[in-house]
């Protein structure tokens, strides 16, 4: 059994079970979150596919921790005008453990 649901703008393929890393939620940890945005619930062969969203199906997921990803660098410059501009930054996350769907 698995689904396709969508949080922070992005669609994950959960299954029970899996741990999965979703934009930051605002959640503290340990705690139990409920996500409504289901797009599509497959179970032993049958596929519902919502249009958009699958009426009543839920994920519950446990909120692991919240963390920040690795440093992406962006880098600007322009060639013989003396100016170079580098920037990092570092996307923050919430990790998840999916408990159960509820179809």
């Amino acid at each position: 059994m698995y689904a396709v649901v969508e949080t922070g703008g992005k669609q994950y393929k959960v299954s029970v079970g899996q741990v999965v890393d979703v934009e930051k939620l605002a959640v503290e940890e340990g705690q139990i979150v409920e996500l409504d945005r289901v797009l599509m619930v497959a179970q032993e062969g049958a596929i519902k596919v919502g249009t958009p969203l699958v009426e009543g199906a839920k994920i519950r997921a446990k909120v692991l921790s919240h963390d920040r990803g690795r440093k992406v660098l962006a880098f600007r410059y322009m060639p013989k005008e003396r100016i170079r501009v580098r920037k990092g930054h570092r996307q923050e996350f919430t990790r998840l453990q999916i408990e159960g769907i509820i179809a």
